[in-house]
């Protein structure tokens, strides 16, 4: 039996356009908290950032890529997207990662 484990990892980072930040986290958050119930989602997180207002990130990761290539497609995605729309400044950036160093600790 082979130890290896897959994992695929997302991040999306997103800008708030000035005085969204609040409605732009609440959108994300709710993603984040349905989406941890999506078949073969390890875990995702909804970060702030500390250094440039507004811009948050989430941070995916998904047990192999057709989980998560199925989520990008589910209704929780699109749900997201609609309702993110109007609290962005700029296109939200995607970026499918190669695990490296990628480790689930539970």
């Amino acid at each position: 039996m082979s130890t290896d484990v897959e994992i695929v990892l997302v991040t999306a980072t997103f800008q708030a356009a000035s005085g969204r930040e609040a409605a732009l986290a609440a959108v994300l958050a709710k993603y984040v908290v349905l989406s941890r119930n999506q078949p073969g989602c390890r875990n995702i997180d909804l970060a702030a950032s500390s250094l440039t207002a507004g811009r948050f990130v989430v941070v995916e990761k998904w047990e192999n890529a057709a989980a998560q290539r199925a989520h990008f497609d589910s209704p929780e995605m699109v749900e997201m997207a609609e309702a993110a729309l109007p609290s962005l400044a700029a296109p939200p950036e995607f970026d499918l990662l190669d695990g490296i160093s990628a480790h689930d600790l539970a």
